[in-house]
């Protein structure tokens, strides 16, 4: 492929989602924005986290027809027909578990809306679960290879079929599992026309990908503290836009009218989330080093990204491998009044005695201890209740491999209506499979990554697959 003539217009690319459950209304105010601003512009949606994937793969394998993330149409359906008619492409990682599946409800959703049909590539590469992958993975993970059942495995890939997708005409680019910033990078490289050598920009452009990627944490989301880092009108959160130049830099900026901040305390916050090396932080784009980088103060809600360096990308890609692990149950009941929480410990040493020795049983008291316990819940035994709140809530939380074995605890949490000590009510029993996960390391030349074109109604025409 010829490389694309280098575009000198700043490119504006708006997030839209920051985890799978993100606010459905969030695009609206960003697509506005971008189209007030007249420039290049690109929607992206970062839906998946580390065991979103393994939970789509389990509900493919319940529903061949879902496995992509359940809120992608109504992320769409606000903003679909404006970013169709304004040219604002849209990149995202809905794909999860069956991209495939995904493009096409969104074709049909294009149909449904009357709307001319989007051309919507998809990216195909990270899904390393098929049985004639296994002695790669067997070979990457060698004694950890689990020997439970293997439900994923997803490799981390980088931007580039996005950015041949987008080159090739794509409206819309659905992925599976990317690294979070190259939903950024695909299209800056797109637009831009850098080469991929080109460390600094790659990185820049890394960097802005990864304040974009956790959607409002950028923009006063899970920064907020009341008194000491106040964000205003968290109820009505400005979902947050980069504006990227020729040399990759980037600034920051959300919605006009819409509520929280961006300050260089929350550029600074996100700019460190999930980053274990300022000096060396690995995607498989490039190596990207922020410590030299400066965050300026542009004006208010808006702030500025610079001086971010890169180094070569990394011979290998992140692997997660998830398998089955069993059945995880739990329940909780509520106590209130005079001795609460002593009655609300009795409930619980009832329940661990009559469960003793199958597995390890979680028991907090929600209101006294819930997040200083431990699994063990040898804290209990000892732990001085005389002053603690009126009004507890016991929760208890096991896990086993058996089916029937696991839910024996939330019978027992039930029981406790008529068999526990006095006061109780509000049960509430939960169970769902449990997934284990490992990771590993494999050579980037083994894994061939590209795109597929998608058509309404139509299984995906292998004849116009492009690889990398």
């Amino acid at each position: 492929m010829t490389s694309p003539t280098p575009h000198p217009t700043p490119l504006l690319i708006g997030c839209a989602a920051g985890f799978s459950g993100d606010r459905v209304d969030a695009a609206g105010p960003v697509v506005q924005e971008l189209i007030r601003q007249a420039k290049p512009a690109v929607l992206i949606f970062e839906t998946l986290a580390e065991r979103t994937l393994a939970l789509a793969q389990l509900a493919r394998q319940s529903d061949p027809d879902t496995g992509f993330e359940p809120l992608m149409l109504d992320f769409l359906r606000p903003v679909l027909a404006d970013c169709l008619q304004h040219g604002i492409r849209i990149v995202s990682n809905f794909g999860a578990a069956n991209p495939v599946g995904a493009a096409r409800a969104i074709a049909r959703l294009a149909q449904e809306l009357g709307l001319k049909a989007p051309r919507i590539a998809v990216v195909h590469g990270d899904d390393l679960s098929a049985p004639k992958q296994r002695p790669l993975l067997q070979n990457a993970l060698a004694e950890r290879m689990p020997s439970q059942p293997l439900v994923s495995a997803n490799a981390y890939i980088g931007a580039r079929p996005i950015a041949d997708a987008l080159q090739a005409g794509a409206d819309i680019v659905v992925c599976g599992r990317v690294a979070d910033p190259s939903l950024v990078v695909g299209p800056a490289m797109a637009h831009f026309g850098w080469a991929w050598d080109d460390w600094n920009r790659l990185a820049r452009a890394t960097m802005a990908g990864h304040l974009l990627e956790c959607g409002t944490q950028v923009s006063g989301g899970y920064f907020a503290d009341p008194g000491f880092k106040d964000v205003p009108d968290m109820d009505r959160l400005g979902y947050p836009i980069a504006e990227i130049d020729a040399d990759g830099h980037c600034s920051i900026f959300k919605p006009r009218g819409t509520g929280g901040c961006i300050s260089t305390a929350t550029v600074k916050e996100q700019l460190l989330y999930e980053i274990h090396d300022p000096a060396q932080y690995f995607t498989p784009d490039v190596v990207a080093d922020i410590t030299q980088a400066e965050v300026i103060a542009l004006a208010p809600d808006r702030v500025r990204l610079q001086g971010v360096i890169g180094h070569p990308r990394p011979a290998t890609l992140k692997v997660n491998v998830c398998y089955a692990t069993g059945w995880f149950a739990e329940g909780e009941i509520s106590y209130a009044g005079p001795r609460a929480a002593e009655r609300a410990r009795l409930a619980g040493q009832t329940i661990a005695q009559r469960l003793a020795g199958i597995a390890p049983l979680r028991t907090d008291l929600i209101g006294v201890t819930s997040v200083w316990g431990n699994d063990g819940s040898d804290w209990l035994s000892h732990a001085d209740l005389s002053h603690a709140s009126a009004d507890v809530r016991l929760r208890m939380a096991w896990q086993h491999e058996e089916h029937a074995t696991a839910a024996r605890l939330p019978r027992e949490i039930n029981a406790l209506y008529c068999c526990g000590p006095a006061g109780g009510g509000g049960v509430r029993t939960h169970m769902r499979q449990r997934l284990g996960l490992t990771s590993c390391l494999v050579a980037q030349e083994q894994i061939r990554t590209g795109f597929l074109w998608a058509e309404p109604q139509e299984a995906l025409n292998t004849k116009e697959a492009r690889h990398v």
